[in-house]
């Protein structure tokens, strides 16, 4: 079995990953599959439960490296499909899914883990915090596969982008009350998100201006003739700014992505060929991420663990996925006058939410920090994130059309 203990052994393993992801989500082209669900499908082949293949501890160096790059980079290149003219149309809807939603989804969630594994009160909010948040590691490649209409392709990705922060802040204020024995303080949490919310935005948005600055020729433009090097570092860079100031490294680089995708605003646009370069690197190093993050994810899943109690997983997802997704959006995006939702698009909303990347590396944070319980944390964690990709990225483009909400895409070769 090949292992990622060492660098080189490690290299092994990447290639074999890679080179059999490619294959398989060649295969998914003409069926229209999701490749996330057919990564993580092919991981669970490769990994220990299967063929015992490729093994790769979630706690690893190169299995963390590889997810907080990957999806920073996915994050970066997302946001740079967002406009801001329709930003400018949802985005009360927006600011209520990652703040309200989010807490509507954990409290939700947190009482059917309270009442089936009859855990604390605690302990239950934060398993069902870790879940909370969508991933747009799994949503934004789903939605290149499965074009929307825009404008709710655009606040769905720009929920997943944003809502992170809020999960964060809860599970690390929930893991560090429970970890502590000490009191819920709800107080000093609600300014811990709007600081690392600002911070990253703030990061995001002049480190994206800078960017532009250097390769736009409407502008400095030294830089030009680098642009896809320079949209690397930036998104990297974004992200490691914003978090050594403690805030969230996702929503910079998230935010960076969206400056530079609208260019034109700032009368620093990109030449045709330049956005097309621009395009096309980026597709490349998200699709390496993506296979990498999910097919490693597939790999780590413990079906003893999961085994054990495996019907109180699939129904707390269930509740997650049927129950809390429905209520979060009925309680927030409704209230959105000005963004007039129709209840079609309402519906699509409460059913598509992937889990990801984003929530598997809270739940390896919760094991790190030998949380009392964290293997059940894990093993639910898996078990959305299976039970999520599986059904839901699945059907996303079956759903889409029965709603009368998909648009024609070429972009099949991704």
């Amino acid at each position: 079995m090949l292992g990622m203990a060492q660098w080189q052994s490690a290299l092994a393993v990447i290639c074999i990953v890679v080179g059999l992801g490619v294959v398989v989500s060649k295969l998914t082209e003409r069926p229209r599959i999701p490749d996330v669900a057919a990564f993580l499908v092919l991981g669970i082949i490769l990994g220990p439960s299967v063929l015992h293949i490729v093994h790769t501890s979630s706690q690893s160096s190169v299995n963390q490296f590889i997810i907080y790059l990957g999806a920073t980079l996915i994050l970066f290149d997302g946001g740079r499909s967002v406009r801001f003219d329709v930003l400018r149309q949802v985005y009360i809807s927006i600011s209520l899914l990652v703040t309200v939603g989010v807490v509507v989804s954990a409290c939700i969630v947190g009482v059917g883990v309270h009442l089936l594994l009859h855990q604390s009160w605690i302990w239950s909010l934060l398993l069902a915090s870790i879940l909370a948040s969508t991933d747009p590691a799994t949503l934004i490649p789903v939605f290149k596969r499965v074009p929307i209409v825009e404008r709710l392709q655009q606040t769905m990705e720009t929920e997943s982008a944003f809502n992170d922060a809020t999960a964060s802040v809860l599970v690390l204020t929930l893991m560090s009350t429970v970890l502590t024995g000490s009191n819920l303080s709800i107080g000093p949490a609600v300014g811990t998100f709007f600081q690392q919310s600002l911070v990253g935005l703030a990061v995001g948005a002049v480190l994206g201006m800078v960017g532009l600055w250097l390769i736009s020729p409407k502008a400095w433009g030294v830089l030009h003739d680098f642009s896809s090097i320079v949209m690397i570092v930036l998104a990297i860079t974004s992200y490691v700014i914003s978090a050594h100031l403690g805030a969230s490294g996702f929503m910079a680089a998230f935010a960076a992505g969206v400056i530079v995708g609208n260019a034109e605003s700032f009368g620093w646009e990109l030449p045709e060929r330049t956005a097309m370069h621009l395009d096309h690197a980026g597709n490349l190093m998200t699709t390496i991420m993506r296979i990498l993050i999910f097919v490693f994810l597939g790999t780590q899943v413990d079906f003893t663990v999961v085994y054990h109690d495996l019907w109180i997983g699939l129904a707390l997802v269930g509740i997650l996925m049927f129950v809390a997704r429905p209520l979060s959006v009925l309680s927030t995006v409704v209230e959105d006058r000005k963004a007039r939702w129709q209840w079609r698009e309402i519906v699509f909303m409460m059913w598509v939410r992937e889990t990801g990347v984003i929530p598997a590396a809270l739940a390896s944070t919760a094991v790190a920090d030998h949380v009392s319980g964290a293997d059940i944390i894990m093993a639910v964690t898996f078990l959305a994130i299976l039970g999520t990709i599986l059904v839901q990225a699945t059907t996303t483009g079956t759903v889409a059309k029965r709603l009368s909400l998909a648009r024609e895409s070429a972009e099949w070769d991704l």
